[in-house]
């Protein structure tokens, strides 16, 4: 589903290069993680995908379902089923989360050429979501993530996805400042979301997370490349012994 080549990325405004030669292919039902130490690469390669700004791919290629997306407009790949949750959830003032989720879902069914949503059908589609994913009725009213805890804005994200129904999720370090309880609602909720026809690219530095999100692949990554790739046991052997052992196997 999602195919990543020889990917490599540098800076805009620097000459500094993040990526050196990423390759991943991530099949469509299946879960992808990928761990590495600070300033691996992570994150851009989430940003990249995404089509964040200021980062120029210098090599490489990155098919969706078997579509070039490097050229895509961030609206664009989000269109063709991209999703992308963020490590911090920005706070959006004004903005009531009902209108956000309803104006995000038909721009989207609008760019596929769908029948938009009536207010009928997204009412009744979005209180069963906010239902099954244990999300309170009154976090729909207020502006987009104003108040909320971190594990909120974790949630409301998770309900964004629901809602959206991306074909590739990509989830930056969701786990990140939560407390156990507040991660394993959001592991609940992105469980929910596994199916046949969807593929997940879970970024993050710790075991824990993976306690819940169950991922059929694990890749290390380091200095801007996949060190290392393996089953679930790879996480376990990280959360162990650390990141050392596999840096010297890789060089």
């Amino acid at each position: 589903m999602l195919e990543i080549k020889n990917l490599h990325v540098k800076l805009e405004e620097e000459d500094k290069v993040i990526l050196k030669g990423v390759d991943l292919s991530v099949e469509a039902g299946k879960v992808h993680a990928i761990m590495g130490p600070n300033g691996s690469g992570k994150s851009t390669l989430s940003y990249v995908l995404s089509g964040k700004d200021g980062y120029e791919v210098t090599d490489g290629s990155v098919t969706l379902d078997g579509e070039e997306i490097l050229e895509m407009e961030a609206e664009e790949r989000a269109a063709l089923g991209l999703f992308l949750a963020f490590q911090y959830p920005v706070e959006i003032p004004g903005v009531g989360n009902m209108t956000f989720l309803r104006t995000a879902v038909n721009a989207q069914r609008k760019a596929r050429g769908e029948e938009e949503m009536s207010s009928t059908e997204f009412l009744k589609t979005i209180r069963a979501k906010a239902k099954e994913l244990k999300i309170d009725a009154d976090m729909l009213k207020r502006p987009v993530n104003v108040g909320f805890s971190g594990g909120e804005k974790k949630r409301n994200e998770i309900l964004q996805m629901a809602m959206l129904e991306p074909r590739m999720c990509i989830l930056d370090e969701t786990d990140s400042g939560l407390d156990v309880d507040a991660m394993k609602l959001v592991a609940d909720g992105v469980n929910a979301l596994r199916s046949e026809g969807r593929g997940f690219l879970v970024i993050t530095h710790y075991q824990r997370l993976l306690d819940h999100i169950k991922p059929d692949v694990v890749h290390i990554m380091a200095d801007g490349r996949i060190v290392k790739t393996g089953g679930p046991e790879l996480a376990l052997e990280v959360e162990n012994n650390g990141y050392a052992g596999i840096m010297e196997g890789a060089a």
